[in-house]
């Protein structure tokens, strides 16, 4: 019967509720935010107490597992807060905005007790788990490459609404943090550990409305010595279907939503996606309720969550190297 806090009742918000209401047993019993309006709001709709102070919250309501759903740039200080006290956390992506942080949020999960899971949803969804399950099979052979795109559109409008996600210090960057990450993750957790980044981050299309990148490209070499290539831009006229592709020797596997397997023999597979209604945005994916519910599920093994703190961390590093080869001038905002 797990007691439940959120932390940062914005937008991305919306499918944690969702979530949790689904669980049976679960009881959300109090959210926090630092933004009046937003917290008198949830704290009306769900009938709970409202907090403004994260420590508070956590010594005096004491919750079995807190959501943490809060701008980048406030990932690493409650998700630290509530591991001290042996609080579980599920806290959204990225890990933190600066590797920094991160790196020290992955120290502190190491020495709780409690768990902590780092929402990477699209690992759950339907297509994806086939391709990776597929893959890691080995009936495909040696993977010879791959690649992956995020080509998106977003306005002036969408960055005023937020104005955290425009910057180096509130988003700890822009298309690769905010938008892209979740592509880039499970392009480098099929692919395979990544041991050099080449890449380059840039604003073609948005640099009146924000400081960060709208457009990126990327050569990754895994530990297998395959290579893959990424990019990703804000400036398309529409949100177009990710795509992650990887050729083996005996198949080409292309995701676009469904999953695709095109055997070099001429057969062809198709693994459908599940198709779900949330009152959250479609380009979120259809498997936060799937993660949420795993990490509720898990709750009381031994051992880390699988998406942990170590594992979210390949992909911020990943990210942040891009930053360090493109602002070189902007050494301590990219870091």
């Amino acid at each position: 019967m797990p007691r439940v806090a959120i932390i940062g009742c914005g937008d991305v918000a919306t499918v944690h509720f969702e979530a949790i209401a689904a669980i049976e047993g679960a009881e959300l019993v109090a959210v926090c935010d630092t933004d009046a309006g937003r917290l008198a709001a949830a704290s009306a709709a769900h009938g709970v107490p409202g907090y403004s102070d994260v420590a508070a919250l956590l010594d005096e309501v004491r919750p079995d597992v807190i959501h943490v759903c809060t701008p980048h740039n406030q990932h690493a200080d409650p998700a630290i807060a509530a591991l001290e006290r042996g609080i579980n956390v599920i806290s959204e992506k990225p890990l933190a905005s600066t590797l920094a942080d991160g790196e020290r949020l992955a120290a502190a999960a190491a020495a709780s007790s409690a768990r902590i899971g780092v929402c990477f949803q699209n690992r759950y969804n339907q297509a994806v788990v086939a391709m990776a399950a597929r893959l890691a099979s080995g009936e495909f052979g040696v993977v010879q490459g791959g690649s992956g795109t995020v080509m998106w559109s977003r306005t002036a409008d969408y960055y005023r609404n937020r104005p955290w996600r425009g910057t180096w210090a509130g988003g700890g960057g822009g298309l690769l943090m905010n938008q892209a990450i979740h592509t880039l993750d499970l392009l480098q957790w099929m692919m395979g550990e990544v041991t050099a980044v080449s890449g380059h981050a840039a604003t073609h299309a948005l640099g009146d409305a924000i400081d960060v990148e709208d457009t990126a490209e990327l050569v990754l070499t895994h530990a297998n010595g395959v290579r893959s290539v990424f990019y990703a831009t804000l400036a398309n006229s529409v949100n177009a279907p990710i795509t992650v592709d990887i050729v083996a020797e005996k198949a080409t596997l292309q995701l676009r939503g469904d999953l695709t397997i095109t055997h070099h023999d001429g057969r062809v597979e198709v693994v459908e996606e599940r198709r779900a209604v949330s009152g959250g945005r479609d380009y979120w994916g259809v498997s936060h309720q799937l993660y949420i519910a795993d990490f509720y599920a898990q709750l009381g093994q031994e051992g880390p969550f699988w998406i942990n703190p170590d594992e979210a961390l390949k992909t911020l590093r990943i990210i942040k190297d891009v930053y360090a080869q493109s602002y070189p001038e902007r050494l301590l905002d990219v870091s």
